[in-house]
């Protein structure tokens, strides 16, 4: 069985040792070949398109509305994935602005024929909340997150 010790020293954990995701799980989906480069692992920026996924339907929930991605911070690629493993991205709200909202998104995986989970990616989301015509609207008085 393959070994998930990686360079810090951490088990069935990310290069950061955490234990388990951040957050609520947002999206899982299936790493498949379509999404490779020539070496077999899946390119950085499919990876990057489910963390915004997940985080854009975590957003406009909490919008109550349609939110953009307006900004990415701090993506961090931890180790790579491979065809066939279950990429899981969580999404945690961090901070809440007038019209905008900070996720922690992060992206796990679970490979087939090991045990546990690891993380695999991490960044910052930011979404702004927009009305009908497509520019910034302040939050709803109702909007209960990072009050």
């Amino acid at each position: 069985m393959p070994d998930d010790d990686n360079a810090n020293g951490a088990r069935n954990g990310s290069a950061g040792g955490d234990a388990a995701p951040r957050g609520e799980l947002a999206v899982r989906t299936l790493a498949m070949p379509a999404d490779a480069n020539p070496a077999g692992d899946i390119f950085g920026g499919w990876i990057m398109s489910q963390m915004d996924i997940a985080g854009g339907m975590a957003a406009s929930q909490l919008a109550r509305g349609r939110v953009v991605t307006v900004a990415v911070t701090d993506m961090t690629f931890h180790r790579p994935v491979q065809v066939g493993d279950i990429v899981c991205c969580y999404t945690e709200p961090v901070h809440r602005g007038r019209t905008s909202l900070r996720l922690h998104v992060e992206a796990w995986v679970l490979r087939q024929r090991q045990a546990g989970r690891f993380k695999v990616t991490q960044a910052e989301f930011t979404f702004v909340a927009i009305d009908a015509a497509g520019r910034p609207r302040a939050w709803q008085a109702t909007d209960q997150t990072l009050a």
